[in-house]
């Protein structure tokens, strides 16, 4: 009987997770703050000479700046800052363009210093991601693994997560794809699997539950149009220093016919509910689960979040996402506000203390991830 209340308390998250019990009293509803946002349009676009697709998959980075480091470095200018958020665009064929990009301000609410990036600072990281006692849960079962929100979380190709933001759109973490110098092996072949039923009578929709009962899961894969990553991310930028930029999107070649999470803008840590975030990924410890977590935030800065969170390589590039009030509908809403990129070993007064990282979506990158989604700055005024 010692057991039941744990299976009590995870069962209650995971229906949090999935919707069906809210941990919040009625009086107070942490509420989606409303953003004004700048618009990042493309200027111009040059063809660049195919990759070698040499890079070995690295599922971890590292980098020697840490939070306060971080928080110490100034706030880039606007012309490094356009360089930060001017892309490469990586095709199945293999063919890649750079596009250069403006950065405008279309409401009269601000000048252009509030909508800089902080394109500096970094990290550095070690392979140990667990603290004290493992607080991950695996998610079994197709009743969890195909309902929202865990059916938004994908495995690429490459070995991380990825998470879907859009129908034909999966975000993850730019190392994931990208060594910072070339694309990884596999990326010009990179795919997306969508976890599945797998019937032990091989029956698809049977009505009979005994026959049909799945024995496990298995991936359903879908191949890549083409990918985007920041130029912030690529040696001789941004990444030189740190790993605010590591995210990139992924473009399907077919929609996935699955419910997607929507991206936001990273409220401060202090407003999120509980201080509180969650992820699910595909950690390389546990494989074929994917594993769910939630933990509070530590520490923060203008780009990255701090936070000891439970995690291996393979859950790099995981949506991190918030469930609070959406005051225009009237309901709430989950939305990926960062991706987890992984750990850290971070000096702290003298003392070394090991974090697990996410790149916050800022403003700026909130304006350059959803134009990459929609196309047109129009869809992409309110974060």
């Amino acid at each position: 009987m010692a057991g039941i209340p744990g299976l009590l308390f995870l069962l209650f998250f995971l229906l949090c997770a999935v919707g069906q019990v809210s941990p919040y009293s009625a009086p107070w509803k942490p509420t989606w703050p409303a953003y004004r946002l700048p618009v990042i349009l493309p200027q111009s676009t040059l063809n660049l000479a195919k990759p070698d697709f040499e890079a070995e998959a690295k599922l971890e980075v590292s980098s020697s700046c840490g939070p306060q480091c971080h928080k110490g470095t100034p706030l880039p200018t606007y012309e490094e800052a356009k360089q930060y958020l001017s892309y490469e665009t990586l095709y199945a064929n293999g063919s890649r363009t750079e596009t250069q990009v403006g950065i405008y301000i279309l409401s009269s609410s601000g000048g252009g210093a509030q909508h800089r990036d902080s394109g500096s600072s970094g990290k550095s990281r070690r392979k140990r991601q667990i603290y004290g006692y493992d607080s991950r849960f695996s998610i079994f079962g197709k009743d969890f693994l195909l309902n929202y929100p865990f059916s938004t979380s994908v495995k690429l190709s490459t070995g991380c997560t990825g998470t879907l933001v859009a129908e034909k759109h999966v975000l993850t973490a730019a190392h994931c794809i990208h060594d910072g110098k070339t694309y990884v092996k596999g990326t010009q072949k990179l795919r997306v699997g969508f976890l599945k039923p797998k019937f032990k009578d091989g029956g698809r929709g049977a009505n009979d539950s005994t026959s049909a009962m799945p024995e496990k899961m298995k991936f359903q894969w879908i191949r890549v149009k083409r990918t985007h990553v920041p130029k912030g991310w690529i040696k001789g930028n941004a990444n030189d220093i740190g790993m605010d930029y590591d995210y990139a999107l992924l473009e399907l070649k077919k929609p996935h016919k699955r419910k997607f999470m929507k991206i936001g803008v990273s409220p401060p840590a202090k407003q999120l509910p509980g201080g509180r975030i969650h992820f699910s990924g595909y950690d390389n410890d546990r494989p074929g689960n994917l594993v769910y977590r939630f933990c509070d935030v530590k520490d923060e800065t203008y780009d990255l979040l701090y936070q000891q969170c439970d995690a291996q390589p393979g859950a790099s590039g995981s949506g991190v996402y918030v469930r609070m009030w959406k005051r225009q509908q009237q309901k709430w809403e989950r939305k990926i506000i960062g991706i987890f990129s992984g750990h850290q070993w971070v000096d702290m007064n003298g003392s070394p203390q090991d974090f697990n990282v996410a790149v916050r979506i800022t403003p700026l990158k909130y304006a350059q991830i959803c134009y990459w989604i929609k196309g047109n700055y129009l869809d992409c005024r309110e974060g």
